[in-house]
């Protein structure tokens, strides 16, 4: 079999050819004698080869936007915050919202990864008669709230090191609640009191306080109104799809953490201006 010719001076394409012919090459077998298939090996290198520069350009353009996103500075004179996945942890109260509801139901509680889409679809509107498998789903929900709100208080556990976070933020801007919780601001006041960060707040929403849910801007709005800010002036910071949306949709910079119920993908998909891991992150990228 003949031998390719090889550029001596460029050995990264002599090893991917090696690597190629040894491991890529087709033989065929006919009257006895192989024959090389050096035509597919020479377009299958060069498709290597193709792939291999548009991962190294990729990789190049990653790198460059992650660096971007560390050095992304905001001047504000307002920050919201969700509370939920944002502020606490409120995994366990999903899910034992989810079995005390399904008990209900009389039926048998669901794994923890699927149990914890109920709040995931709820927040966006979503059905969950494919998760229920009931057609019963107004008893579900009545059953699911109820022990929701009234076991929060217990069952959430503050983000480790908010508080510190919290207090720095505060000397730099005016900072705000925004919750759906379906509760009085007294409510959400009592549970910030407890972990000790309720008087980093100047102003508290609840979805008592708006006609319309986020991802409708009108909470956030009404922020605005009683902080005495521009909402350009202003960033919202969550762990949901809806709360970007609604920071966008109020026309505020947007800010997801990645400490909620949403994947760093699902989030990425609403465009936040900043991804962070988590809000203890957030102090330096505030001027």
């Amino acid at each position: 079999m003949r031998q390719p010719v090889y550029d001596g001076g460029d050995m990264c394409r002599v090893s991917m050819q090696k690597m190629v012919l040894q491991n890529s090459m087709q033989f065929t077998i006919y009257r006895g004698a192989i024959v090389s298939a050096e035509h597919n090996s020479s377009s299958l290198f060069q498709s290597l080869r193709e792939r291999f520069m548009k991962q190294k350009v990729n990789h190049h353009k990653a790198r460059q936007e992650r660096h971007s996103m560390n050095e992304t500075k905001f001047k504000v004179k307002g920050i919201f915050f969700d509370l939920d996945g944002t502020i606490v942890d409120s995994t366990e109260a999903y899910l034992e919202a989810a079995r005390t509801a399904f008990e209900a139901l009389g039926k048998m509680p669901l794994d923890d990864k699927t149990a914890l889409e109920i709040p995931k679809r709820l927040e966006q509107r979503q059905p969950l008669t494919d998760i229920i498998k009931s057609s019963n789903t107004k008893k579900f929900l009545e059953a699911y709230l109820h022990t929701y709100y009234s076991i929060t208080p217990e069952k959430t556990k503050l983000i480790p090191n908010t508080q510190t976070a919290l207090q720095t933020l505060s000397q730099k801007a005016k900072l705000a609640l925004v919750t759906m919780r379906f509760v009085p601001q007294h409510t959400i006041k009592t549970e910030l009191t407890h972990f000790g960060i309720a008087d980093n707040f100047t102003h508290i929403v609840t979805a008592l306080d708006t006609h319309k849910p986020k991802p409708s801007p009108e909470a956030l709005i009404k922020t605005v109104q009683a902080m005495d800010v521009q909402i350009c002036d202003c960033i919202m910071v969550g762990d949901s799809v809806t709360d970007i949306q609604a920071g966008k949709a109020a026309g505020t910079k947007t800010i997801a953490v990645l400490t909620g119920l949403f994947t760093q993908q699902e989030l990425a998909k609403q465009h936040p201006d900043l991804i962070l891991k988590d809000i203890t992150a957030l102090p330096k990228h505030i001027q």
